[in-house]
């Protein structure tokens, strides 16, 4: 192959490996993961088992963010981290530069993101062209849970969690409408002992056994369900950019509570609501005026982190 054009694909191998390298720097000093996402960790996480042929497509290279066993080898968007990559990555930078064809890489698709079964070296190639696309045979695994190209592994957790909690619960199955979700792990723990602790109450009264997911979904229509609409209602989530309805599910349950036990007597969902958002609202201006009341009256209520611990 022609000698320019060898040189030319050093020169572009040089200029990835020092993004790569760039990169990784970034990633340590602001603690931000670079990583590929593993195929098989998503696999056992979300527990993939079916899967069914797509065929042919173009896809979004922004959307393929794992692989299949050369996660390391990779930045999250295809950068190469290993200078054994050399040799074959320059030979298709050459083949691509001389307008030659590439055969089409084989993806798994999982929700809206991607993995590389095979050709990591000619993603990472396109990616240094700048291609906006690349032709593929695609699997598609089915899942409960959503995935998008900006789904880390911190995010993967939460969404392995709430496989498990679909499992237990079924509520994907009873109230395939729901849709709870979480920004932070181990939420989903406290929603299976409130579900434990309804379903005790209503054996209690009735006097009959019911199944943890039959309680799972009288829980969702008689307990999260009501208490969601009053969130919804009060517009207390605009005070808490980048939460959930979930969350905020979690943190005015219990913050009730607090206040129920402060006070003596039951205090109303609506009210604990709103009182929630004037005391712990993220907007500027609000965490200003917080700060004031506390220095002039001395108190100072539990944040919601504090409000993050289990309910038992």
């Amino acid at each position: 192959m022609d000698d320019a054009y060898s040189h030319r694909a050093t020169h572009d191998w040089k200029r990835v490996r020092r993004k790569a390298l760039v990169q990784n720097v970034l990633a340590l000093i602001l603690r931000r993961p670079v990583d590929l996402l593993p195929f098989e960790k998503v696999r056992e996480k979300l527990r993939l088992r079916k899967q069914q042929y797509l065929g042919l497509q173009d896809v979004p290279l922004d959307s393929i963010v794992g692989s299949v066993g050369r996660y390391r080898d990779f930045t999250r968007n295809f950068l190469p981290r290993q200078d054994a990559l050399q040799g074959r990555w320059e030979k298709i930078d050459q083949l691509v530069n001389v307008g030659g064809g590439l055969p089409p890489i084989e993806l798994f698709k999982v929700g809206d993101a991607y993995f590389v079964r095979d050709g990591n070296h000619r993603v990472s190639v396109a990616r240094a062209q700048n291609a906006p696309s690349i032709q593929a045979y695609v699997w598609e695994y089915d899942t409960e849970v959503s995935l998008d190209p900006g789904t880390d592994l911190d995010d993967l957790l939460i969404k392995a969690e709430y496989v498990e909690f679909l499992a237990r619960t079924r509520l994907d199955q009873s109230r395939p409408e729901q849709r709870i979700e979480f920004t932070a792990p181990g939420r989903y723990t406290t929603l299976e002992y409130q579900i434990a602790l309804y379903r005790y109450n209503l054996i209690q009264i009735d006097g009959e056994e019911i199944s943890f997911a039959d309680a799972a979904a009288l829980w969702y229509d008689l307990l999260y369900t009501p208490i969601v609409q009053i969130i919804r209602q009060s517009d207390v989530l605009r005070e808490f950019p980048d939460r959930t309805e979930a969350d905020l599910y979690v943190w005015i349950f219990r913050y009730q509570r607090q206040l129920s036990e402060r006070y003596g007597r039951p205090v109303p969902m609506g009210d604990a609501a709103s009182d929630f958002a004037e005391q712990f609202s993220q907007q500027p201006l609000k965490k200003v005026a917080r700060q004031i009341k506390r220095t002039v009256t001395g108190k100072h209520a539990e944040t919601p982190h504090e409000l993050d611990k289990d309910l038992t």
